[in-house]
């Protein structure tokens, strides 16, 4: 990771990790005050929220938030038609909330690879995490909002920022911790970002003098083949069957959003050889590729150690509420489960402790948001546990959870920015 962190950075287009940047140069002050609008779409739902800074990093914002599905039909249909999906959506709180917007900033967390030419335009290199529209790879996504909102009758919504819900996670925790360099993500996708001295990001045209927040997009590495050594016949499964096979490995063996389908193909093969399920029927979990989901996982490991209740209520979700599995079968479960979840906690660990390596901080501060950190019961504890094994004893960090960091980011971000163009 570390090597491919630093290609990444030099040598623009060489490597898996891309290391993009986010032309995000200015970090919260911490007085910023106002209301602000920030749009957060990183998966299957978007959220829009209204955020009143009140100008010191010792007062709570206030947060008016609104979470709205994308049908799965807007998901792999044309772009035009997400965006305007998404601004009737903005129309509706908006009337709800009696709020009008003129001239108000927003931020807009866009979790998908982008390349920025500035902090408010940015082009989309590729859709993850199950989006497949049509007309939007290199299209200027800021733009194309715009474009939406102005049908809506929002065109004085100002769209001055666009980030990824990393650097939305990052900056959300620098508004009362200075001293947060690294955001994280662990939820549909998997991704981190970092602050990077501007003078090693060679994509930046010119030259720039301070820092800038990085994008890594590191759920591609191994893209290049540096994780075949660890990955196994059930990852090249999950990859073959995904949307995008061959993209995205280091995320696959990481993310909620492949985790289950991992622990489903092991379950399969239990079942094949005779070692599971006896006398159950498993048609569902043989048919349908999503029977088993990642939250089944956090169900079944919120079990306290030798009770098999939410096991048990999983598994009826999975196989059918008439199936009955034995304590033996609840026991295999768990303890797939466990070493899946625990090898993706390793995994992450490795990959964040080669960026911690180049960063050279004495006492780190990460941010972390995502549905596996506030849902399974251990991975947090389990990753802060192999960071220390592989960093030393003796190194300081701590992992801080900036809960839904990514939108609070990016009304942040738009404050920042608002202030500093008037």
């Amino acid at each position: 990771m570390s090597l491919a962190l630093e290609q990444g950075l030099s040598r623009p287009g060489s490597s898996s990790v891309r290391c993009l940047p986010t032309f995000v140069r200015h970090m919260p002050s911490g007085k910023e005050q106002g209301k602000y609008l920030a749009l957060d779409l990183g998966g299957t739902n978007f959220r829009v929220m209204v955020v009143e800074l009140l100008g010191s990093p010792q007062k709570q914002p206030l947060i008016t938030v609104r979470k709205y599905p994308i049908p799965v039909a807007v998901m792999s249909g044309s772009g035009e038609e997400l965006f305007d999906h998404i601004a009737l959506c903005m129309l509706r709180f908006l009337s709800e909330i009696q709020l009008h917007p003129e001239n108000m900033a927003l931020g807009f967390t866009f979790s998908f690879p982008c390349e920025q030419s500035k902090l408010n335009s940015a082009t989309l290199t590729q859709w993850t995490k199950g989006f497949s529209c049509s007309g939007m790879v290199g299209e200027d996504v800021c733009a194309l909002l715009r474009r939406s909102l102005d049908k809506q009758g929002l065109g004085g919504i100002k769209v001055c920022a666009l980030l990824n819900d990393t650097t939305g996670c990052l900056l959300s925790c620098s508004l009362r911790e200075s001293r947060c360099q690294v955001g994280l993500i662990v939820g549909t996708g998997c991704n981190a970002c970092y602050v990077e001295n501007c003078r090693n990001i060679k994509a930046i045209p010119g030259e720039l003098e301070g820092d800038m927040i990085v994008n890594t997009e590191w759920g591609a590495f191994g893209e290049k083949g540096e994780m075949d050594f660890i990955r196994t016949k059930w990852d090249r499964v999950v990859d073959q069957a995904s949307i995008n096979p061959g993209q995205q490995i280091f995320e696959k063996m990481i993310s909620g959003m492949y985790l289950g389908a991992l622990v489903r193909q092991v379950l399969l093969e239990l079942v094949a050889q005779g070692l599971l399920f006896q006398g159950v029927n498993c048609q569902r979990l043989t048919l349908c590729q999503d029977s088993f989901e990642t939250r089944h996982i956090c169900e079944v490991e919120n079990d306290p150690l030798g009770e098999n209740d939410r096991c048990r209520m999983a598994m009826r979700e999975v196989l059918g509420h008439n199936q009955v599995i034995s304590p033996l079968d609840c026991y295999a479960i768990r303890l797939v489960c466990e070493e899946i979840s625990r090898r993706a906690c390793m995994v992450l660990a490795a990959g964040l402790a080669g960026l911690l390596r180049r960063l050279n901080l004495k006492d780190a501060v990460i941010a972390v948001d995502g549905t596996l950190i506030r849902c399974h019961p251990l991975f947090t504890l389990i990753m802060a546990k192999k960071i220390t094994q592989l960093m030393g004893k003796g190194y300081k960090f701590e992992l801080r959870l900036a809960r839904d960091g990514s939108g609070l980011g990016a009304a942040i971000m738009a404050a920042v920015q608002a202030n500093r163009d008037e």
